[in-house]
């Protein structure tokens, strides 16, 4: 899609910034693209090699360690550039988890800030670095939206080791990984107190941990983690004891802003590429594109992507401003994940059988999108917080103020 220097669909973003989505693009296109295009329809990821290689050139054009704070061999950008980089680096077939191909590297959830110095050098740092990959598990059988009330998992602690033991479910990038976060219920609540939730650092070496595949409609699996007596040592506490509610929280509310920015740049390519498709297809002695129908549904789903980009950016201008940012990271994953929905689900009607095939990433980001509305909090939750918010903070207006 064409874009003037100061444009970005609608939106006017800084001088950097612009320069940093140029950057970024080209990067997708020139390195990321040539990969993929090898790569098996249903692949979860590329080569070690290939990896290593996007990464290499990254780094060169400063594009890693994007979170880390200086002191650590970061190159921390603002949360608005991030969003930026999460929207353009969704811009592939494998978008939906593997942004980028994995050359942004990834983050280390909390550890960098949350964590001891000995956590920071053995966990954080290397996995920020891209030499470690790490899973979050919060989500148990019986209950994943109020983590606070109904993990079960329990931890004990004895003498200078903590036994987990419990269930976690649908976790993510669980396969392969290096390390957890794993949270767990460290002291049973009252009628005045929640349950305290500890979080743990956990290796898959660890005696007591296994891992059962779990398959679903798209191609990466989540995974069952058994903890069965699982030792974990006292050092591997992230925080304080009884505080992990706040380290997922602050996780969650980092995350789910960037999450929204990538399914958004998903479905801007998927319109982009049916808006191509239409202005070529021919149909009864014109195109696709002279239709109402088509032009309706190309309409309704810039005008979407629109508001959509506009609530990423405005929550992630908040985050740099240092304002509390827990409903706005619902507002935008909500309706962020349920445009892209739509949007893809439109550019699959405009390309017809196209549209289903699976040489085409259509049907990929489809079945991804339909993952993300209940990732990261499902969409039901999200509106609860909305709207909770909305009751406390509204006086009644002029009429019943």
């Amino acid at each position: 899609m064409r874009v003037s220097e100061t444009n970005h669909y609608g939106f006017s973003l800084p001088d950097e910034l612009v320069l940093l989505r140029d950057q970024v693009r080209r990067f997708m296109r020139e390195e990321v693209k040539p990969i993929e295009d090898k790569l098996p329809h249903d692949a979860t990821g590329c080569s070690a090699e290939d990896r290593q290689h996007l990464r290499d050139i990254a780094e060169g054009m400063g594009l890693t360690r994007l979170t880390v704070p200086e002191e650590y061999g970061g190159n921390p950008v603002s949360a608005l550039a991030r969003v930026i980089i999460a929207e353009e680096s969704a811009k592939c077939r494998l978008g939906g988890y593997a942004p980028a191909l994995g050359a942004f590297g990834g983050g280390a959830p909390n550890i960098i800030w949350g964590g001891t110095q000995a956590q920071i050098e053995q966990y954080g740092i290397p996995c920020v670095e891209g030499k470690k990959r790490a899973f979050v598990a919060i989500t148990e059988p019986t209950g994943g939206s109020d983590p606070r009330n109904n993990i079960s998992t329990r931890a004990v602690k004895r003498g200078d080791t903590w036994v987990l033991n419990g269930r976690k479910m649908w976790i993510t990038a669980a396969q392969g990984a290096d390390y957890g976060i794993i949270f767990a219920r460290s002291k049973d609540g009252t009628e005045s107190a929640p349950p305290e939730i500890t979080a743990f650092i956990v290796e898959p070496t660890f005696p007591g941990i296994s891992f059962n595949e779990i398959k679903v409609i798209r191609a990466l699996s989540p995974y069952e983690i058994v903890l069965d007596n699982c030792e974990v040592p006292a050092e591997n506490v992230l925080g304080p004891v009884g505080q992990g509610f706040g380290v997922a929280q602050r996780w969650l509310v980092d995350a789910r802003i960037p999450y929204a920015a990538g399914c958004i740049g998903m479905a801007q390519e998927a319109l982009d590429m049916a808006c191509g498709w239409v202005k070529q297809r021919a149909a009864r002695g014109g195109f696709l594109a002279d239709k109402q129908a088509i032009q309706w549904m190309i309409a309704d789903s810039e005008v979407e992507l629109r508001a959509a980009r506009l609530l990423v950016y405005d929550a992630a201008t908040k985050v740099d401003e240092g304002l509390p940012g827990k409903v706005d990271a619902s507002v935008c994953k909500l309706y962020g994940t349920e445009t892209a929905g739509r949007v893809v689900d439109r550019a699959m009607q405009m390309f017809g059988g196209m549209g289903m095939a699976k040489e085409m990433p259509l049907e990929r980001w489809y079945r991804e999108l339909r993952v993300k509305r209940i990732g990261e909090g499902p969409s039901e939750v999200h509106r609860m917080v909305i709207a909770r918010d909305k009751l406390r903070n509204t006086d009644g207006g002029m009429y019943f103020g």
